[in-house]
């Protein structure tokens, strides 16, 4: 089974996730549910500070061809942004093959695995390692975990900066910065006061026309004009696009340019 978005409203968001239907907080969702009836049948619902009741530790679902360890956090995360497939055949369709590409803070790998799977080389970075040895799972569950894929657990500026002295490049990149982030070092990452540094060392790993640049965020008041003025100012000969992810609920922002 896979992903379904089913509703939303009173601030909270319904989805199936394989078998399961859950519910979960969903604050600029303001409006009434259109389907209330729906919103009887949940199985779970999550509530902050509390722990999920009547899920298994774990299971399975396909998404856009990839199979995906699903995990209910204390934090109410699932292991799987739904909103960040709708930039994958984009991605794919910016690239000849075969390219390499950085992922940063790259989470459980979906982007990942997509690329992967359409035979391109990856970089794979976050800063947790309890993040890469999950994404190494959803490898090993879609037979890539032999794939040309380098895993890397590491504060993302300093990553940068040590490839930089090494001469590393990449034809395409991809991040989705945190609001606010810790490295496995006690670094500690603000978006609105690192952002603008990580796009610069960005550049600095990237061929002259890079593939594409996709930048993704959830952060409340960076908006899509805010991201699209960044990646222009930092990438000025790139076309740019901006815009919301939605599910069809509004999660997140992203700012994306191609040579």
């Amino acid at each position: 089974m896979s992903y379904t978005f089913l509703d939303s409203g009173d601030e909270q968001k319904l989805e199936q996730f394989g078998e399961y239907t859950l519910i979960r907080p969903s604050p600029q969702a303001l409006w009434k549910p259109s389907h209330p009836e729906l919103w009887k049948k949940a199985d779970a619902t999550f509530k902050r500070g509390k722990p999920w009741k009547g899920l298994p530790k774990s299971w399975e679902i396909t998404y856009k061809t990839l199979r995906f360890k699903i995990v209910p956090t204390d934090f109410g995360h699932l292991g799987l942004f739904p909103e960040h497939g709708t930039h994958w055949h984009w991605m794919e369709t910016k690239l000849p093959n075969p390219s390499s590409i950085l992922n940063l803070f790259a989470y459980s790998g979906g982007a990942t695995l997509y690329l992967a799977k359409q035979g391109h080389t990856l970089c794979h970075l976050d800063a947790a390692k309890g993040m890469i040895d999950w994404a190494r799972e959803n490898a090993a569950l879609n037979n890539l975990d032999k794939a040309p894929i380098r895993w890397i657990v590491d504060d993302a500026i300093k990553f940068l900066k040590r490839e930089i002295k090494r001469g590393k490049t990449y034809d395409a990149l991809l991040l989705d910065p945190p609001s606010f982030g810790r490295g496995s070092q006690g670094q500690v990452f603000k978006i609105e006061r690192d952002l603008p540094l990580l796009l610069s060392l960005c550049k600095q790993v990237l061929i002259p026309k890079p593939h594409f640049i996709l930048l993704t965020c959830h952060t409340p008041g960076l908006t899509p004009k805010v991201l699209h003025t960044l990646l222009q100012q930092t990438f000025p000969s790139l076309h740019i696009d901006s815009g919301e992810m939605l599910l069809p609920l509004p999660s997140g922002c992203y700012a994306r340019g191609t040579s």
